[in-house]
């Protein structure tokens, strides 16, 4: 017989509005308290602790509209944060510090999170749904200075980027793009060109979050429907489907693969979260919690496999933070 479902491991309370992001910061060079980043509808960033289970600092910069994006910049006290107020905001926190240090205004009035990849010491690439409805713009941080501004071809009816996420195989190599679009494609694009290298139709409904594995040269995404869509690319940089898997209920808010490759989470507009093998999308558990749409799910970065997170926000206000599969 299958075990049943573990509870969660605890639960974090208090944002008093729906959680749309999560980001940990646990691993890293840094010392000091394992850390989770949230963002509310409300407008807050929220700084958990994750051995008090109580909030360490509470961010305010987006003048109450929505935050659906939180990541950080190289150390926990350098942070990024993306609202409905058309911000990209970056925090400096060391210090005690609790104001925004610089932001960007994205005239975007969607909610397409942005993506953040490293290129170098100090050099962040920041992609974004830019102001024309079906424009992906990239900057570099800190200066802010544009690299390109990726332009759909005529008659591509692609409608909106709903999700997107940078890559590169390894530090030295271009940096990519895939973005899921209203129409249901996923499009890769070229940044030094300006182009799109492949394109390919994995949804019949926008597609709302995807998340990619550059080692296996496979991803995977969601929509509103009741299928998961996997994919890979292939040395000729095209898209090709590679299996689908069908969902008991519709809608997937969020999707991401743990960093070591092995397990991937789902969150669910039917309140719960889906684990699933990252190999064969075998579905190992489902996290049966909370009483409203999941909004997001984030892994931990723990540099030790059995102190591993997962953390789930949803529109019920709560964070439900769960230990499972840790064993690698």
């Amino acid at each position: 017989m299958a075990l049943p479902p573990p509870d969660p491991q605890f639960v974090l309370r208090g944002t008093s509005a729906a959680v749309h992001t999560l980001h940990f910061s646990c691993g890293g060079q840094e010392p000091g308290v394992p850390t989770l980043f949230s963002g509310s509808e409300n407008g807050f960033i929220h700084v958990w602790n994750l051995k008090t289970h109580r909030v360490d600092t509470e961010l305010d910069g987006h003048g109450r509209k929505s935050v659906y994006c939180v990541e950080t910049i190289g150390s926990k006290n350098r942070l990024l944060s993306q609202g409905r107020d058309q911000r990209i905001c970056l925090w400096d926190l060391a210090e005690g510090r609790t104001s925004v240090m610089d932001s960007v205004f994205t005239e975007n009035v969607g909610f397409c999170r942005c993506s953040l990849l490293k290129v170098a010491e100090g050099r962040w690439l920041v992609a974004m749904a830019a102001k024309a409805l079906e424009e992906v713009q990239v900057l570099e941080l800190p200066s802010k200075t544009s690299v390109c501004t990726l332009k759909p071809e005529v008659g591509a009816k692609l409608g909106m980027p709903m999700c997107l996420k940078l890559w590169q195989l390894n530090c030295g190599s271009q940096p990519l793009l895939l973005a899921g679009y209203e129409d249901g494609s996923v499009v890769l694009w070229n940044l030094s060109m300006g182009k799109v290298l492949s394109q390919l139709v994995c949804h019949q409904e926008p597609v709302m979050s995807l998340d990619f594995d550059s080692e296996k040269a496979k991803g995977i995404s969601g929509s509103s429907e009741k299928v998961l869509s996997i994919w890979s690319l292939n040395e000729q940089q095209n898209l090709q489907v590679y299996k689908t898997h069908k969902l008991v209920n519709a809608g997937i808010s969020d999707i991401t693969i743990r960093p070591d490759k092995k397990i991937l989470a789902t969150a669910g507009w039917d309140h719960r979260i889906r684990i699933f093998g990252w190999k064969k999308l075998k579905p190992l558990a489902v996290l049966d919690y909370h009483t409203a749409t999941v909004h997001c799910v984030s892994f931990s970065d723990h540099k030790n496999p059995s102190e591993r997170l997962l953390a789930a926000g949803s529109k019920d206000h709560r964070i439900s933070i769960w230990s499972i599969y840790t064993q690698t």
